[in-house]
């Protein structure tokens, strides 16, 4: 698949945008005030400018709001209602706890569950597509929640559990990986059996459907090498997971945790960029790519 700059951004600022909200939501001593505001600020900026940047991936972003429509069959919409759901109710808790200085903890409850909600919505408008067979798999519900309340809990100085789950997260990210390549390997999907034809011979593609390239080769059709594709492994669970860890383990300095995040935000672009690179649609096969 085509790794568009729009839904890596998406991905990647979203869930930590949300990861933030959850832990802030159901954090027993909230920070009030100023400080609030400031977590707050940060958190919402994070998860409104992922689902803003989401648009640019539309073909007419004026019709966005038919998202809404299709809840009962679609995780698109499902998304879209919980993050709306989600951004209302942490709306709602920072005003008590920025203006008021006052935790309405059913606010900030509702609002982490829904939080964490819109994440696993995300991951299953990829898990759902049969089609992807690198998407059709245990680890993308896994991963994008591990790293958005991994990257939750470090944003919000919750320095112990950042730790944990950041060391977790890589341990299930490399799993994933090696099961993921395992599950394409094994996979008997052919142009035989996406065209159906199997059953009459053996089958072949007679020349290329088209002598250029269209909508489908651009958008589900994406070719990465395999040392390449080691090299940014390497590079992603680095940058998100190993240095936030080795750096929190360090006494603490600002300059520090301010290098730890952002090697953590680098880190999971890194790894969003090879979730969709790394995906091959079956549609591919048609084109004898």
């Amino acid at each position: 698949m085509h790794p568009a700059p729009s839904i890596i951004l998406f991905t990647t600022l979203s869930g930590l945008g949300f990861g933030m909200l959850a832990f802030l939501g159901l954090d027993t001593t909230p920070p009030t005030g100023w400080v609030a505001f400031t977590f707050f600020l940060i958190a919402f900026g994070l998860a409104v400018g992922g689902l803003a940047a989401s648009t640019f991936h539309l073909g007419h972003p004026q019709r966005a709001l038919k998202a809404f429509t299709q809840w009962r069959s679609s995780w698109l919409s499902r998304e879209a209602w919980l993050a709306v759901l989600a951004l209302v109710m942490m709306g709602l808790y920072a005003i008590g706890l920025v203006f008021l200085e006052t935790r309405w903890i059913l606010f900030g409850s509702l609002g982490a569950i829904l939080s964490v909600a819109t994440v696993f919505a995300t991951s299953m408008i990829y898990t759902q597509m049969r089609t992807v067979p690198r998407w059709n798999h245990w680890s993308p519900p896994v991963l994008f929640l591990g790293y958005a309340l991994s990257g939750g809990a470090l944003f919000t100085g919750h320095v112990s559990l950042a730790i944990g789950l950041l060391i977790v997260v890589a341990i299930l990210q490399v799993v994933a990986w090696v099961d993921q390549d395992r599950r394409e390997t094994a996979s008997d999907t052919t142009i035989a059996t996406a065209t159906g034809l199997g059953g009459i011979g053996a089958v072949r593609a007679f020349e290329a459907p088209h002598t250029g390239s269209n909508y489908l080769t651009k958008e589900m059709v994406f070719h990465v090498g395999r040392k390449h594709a080691r090299t940014l492994k390497i590079i992603a669970v680095g940058l998100a997971c190993a240095v936030p860890v080795l750096l929190l383990l360090l006494p603490f300095y600002h300059l520090l945790a301010a290098i730890a995040v952002l090697a953590h935000i680098a880190g999971v672009l890194v790894q969003r960029w090879l979730f969709f690179a790394e995906a091959r649609h079956v549609v591919g096969l048609y084109y004898g790519r």
